[in-house]
């Protein structure tokens, strides 16, 4: 009877045994896998460092296009926002009354001239006096002198533009009167010039004291004419694609604002610069040299300090603060902190902590995996 008993517990020890292994087995917690992030080689570039500034567009030339004669409008021969070229002509004022004014100093002229050509004849003949032929001369020449003004009156019936550019629209219409009088004659439309174009910018002291010891010691990158190049960027675009180069700086700093007014100027051959609007430039200030440069993805805060995480030999990454440069065709300069060719996390970063292990996937087969995703996505 005892050794059943022993029988019993043995069978029942080794069954819990086994039970307690199975339920060990099943319940063994498995450890994740590193997270997956996007790494990038540090880059090494040669570049020049550029300063960006809010400024206005402005046309080269804008005239106001005013009457020297007075009278009523008899034709518009624009449409509002047309090109324009030189001599075109705008506005015509009924002529009919000059005509007939130019008319008449026609004959006053003819007939003086024609007294004052057998001037010398009869003068020869002594049928005049000297003073009779000095008077005709003199009358010719008046009358010479009124038709040339009733001439120009002529054809300032015409209104014409005095140079190529964009005209606004007509701010008088067909039968309006319009006076011609110097000082107040009236406003017709205007005309701005639309290639080239000027950027106005104001530039705080410290970037021009900068600007100027890298002209005064030649290290910025002037062209074969001695300009220094300038780059626009317009508000819907994302990159500065108009190029450009410094025409003048104003002749003093204004005290109350600490800053200087820069003109620049920009070839307009597509009409895409419109005087008036709201642009952003930028200027070289500093000579070509080489960084380091980094996806701006790859930055952290940590707190007033900025860093980076790095990819050891063994796959962890590491905390490395860095100290940072402005962007450059939308990447960070790095000043220091990190070396040509160190790898560092570029996506993925708020999922890692100095210290992790981690997959690390180069940032080329990352963008790969990407498209092909989304070209699976399409086809479904």
């Amino acid at each position: 009877m005892k050794s059943k008993f022993y029988l019993f517990t043995s069978v029942s020890s080794l069954s819990l045994a086994l039970l307690a292994t199975g339920c060990s087995q099943k319940t063994a917690p498995q450890s994740p896998p590193p997270p997956s992030v996007t790494v990038a080689p540090v880059e090494q570039k040669e570049i020049v460092e550029w300063s960006g500034f809010s400024g206005r567009t402005e046309p080269v030339e804008s005239v106001e296009i005013r009457p020297r004669v007075s009278g009523y409008i008899q034709e518009v021969r624009f449409q509002s926002g047309q090109l324009v070229k030189k001599g075109d002509v705008l506005f015509v004022i009924d002529p009919r009354w000059n005509q007939a004014v130019f008319d008449q100093r026609q004959a006053e002229y003819d007939q003086a001239k024609s007294e004052n050509d057998r001037t010398a004849k009869l003068l020869a003949n002594n049928a005049i006096s000297a003073e009779d032929a000095g008077a005709r001369k003199s009358r010719a020449n008046v009358a010479k002198a009124a038709l040339d003004s009733a001439k120009l009156d002529l054809e300032y019936t015409e209104v014409k533009a005095p140079i190529d550019g964009r005209v606004s629209r007509a701010l008088m219409t067909e039968g309006n009167y319009v006076s011609g009088n110097a000082g107040s004659a009236s406003l017709l439309t205007t005309v701005v010039s639309v290639n080239p174009v000027y950027v106005y910018a104001d530039i705080d002291e410290d970037t021009l004291l900068k600007f100027n010891n890298l002209v005064y010691s030649k290290k910025l990158g002037a062209t074969d004419g001695g300009k220094i190049p300038v780059e626009l960027q317009l508000a819907d675009e994302s990159d500065f694609p108009h190029k450009g180069y410094i025409e003048s700086f104003d002749n003093r700093l204004d005290p109350n604002t600490g800053s200087i007014l820069l003109r620049a100027v920009f070839p307009n051959d597509d009409d895409r610069i419109v005087p008036g609007l709201f642009a952003r430039i930028r200027i070289p200030l500093s000579e070509r040299h080489s960084v380091l440069l980094v996806d701006e993805r790859a930055i952290g805060t940590d707190q007033a300090n900025k860093f980076v995480l790095t990819l050891s030999s063994t796959n962890t990454v590491q905390y490395q603060a860095v100290e940072l440069g402005p962007l450059v065709d939308g990447k960070r300069i790095v000043r220091s902190g990190l070396t040509a060719g160190e790898k560092i996390v570029v996506n993925g970063l708020s999922h890692v902590r100095p210290g992790m292990p981690v997959t690390p996937e180069p940032e080329v087969a990352a963008a790969e995996k990407l498209t092909a995703e989304k070209l699976k996505i399409a086809q479904r």
